[in-house]
């Protein structure tokens, strides 16, 4: 019996019996007060061998703001099919977050190939980042959703957790779409490209 037929099997057998959950694995927690085993600059070198896709998360305007939020980032990903959860990361320090938080919503933009300006545009800090951009208001949350973009994820603040340096935020998923095959705008070693062809 191959790999195939002794899974089929181990199926069979199992889907007949009640399967007593497996005990949860004891975990180790890295102190506080424990030093880092790897250099920040060792980290940045060997981390920027993955290839990321590039995103803009935007908000609509809180209370009180000027005008829509934006920042790009490349650390998102999908997190959960059922419910339908995304995250990203965002820096403890970045000064655009809190606006998005004071929204309670968001959209994930998936950068299309060829959106490198508009990354560069939404990188910056303190400038009208939407400035010339043109944008409609995604059907949920009402945050700016990028002309050109390969995707979209309209999201509400699921929850924040903290990551060292960072903050982790979950997003649910009230409404996502794609424009067509469009190839995605990629960033690996500290420069943008397409993907091999």
């Amino acid at each position: 019996m191959g790999h195939a037929g002794a899974a089929a099997a181990a199926v069979r057998y199992l889907g007949t019996r009640a399967v007593d959950p497996l005990p949860r694995p004891e975990l180790r927690c890295v102190r506080e007060d424990e030093p880092a085993p790897v250099g920040q600059a060792d980290f940045r070198r060997v981390l920027g061998s993955f290839a990321t896709g590039v995103t803009v998360i935007t908000a609509p305007a809180a209370d009180g703001e000027p005008g829509p939020a934006g920042f790009a980032c490349q650390s998102f990903s999908s997190l959960s099919l059922e419910p339908p959860l995304v995250c990203f990361m965002v820096g403890r320090t970045s000064t655009t977050w809190p606006r998005i938080a004071r929204a309670g919503v968001f959209c994930v933009n998936v950068l299309s190939a060829g959106q490198e300006e508009l990354c560069r545009a939404f990188a910056v800090s303190g400038a009208d980042k939407f400035a010339g951009v043109d944008h409609d208001a995604a059907p949920v949350s009402g945050s700016p959703r990028l002309a050109g973009a390969a995707a979209w994820i309209d999201c509400t603040v699921h929850a924040v957790h903290t990551g060292g340096d960072h903050l982790i935020v979950v997003g649910r998923v009230d409404a996502l779409g794609a424009d067509g095959p469009q190839e995605p705008l990629l960033f690996h070693r500290g420069r943008f490209g397409r993907p091999a062809g």
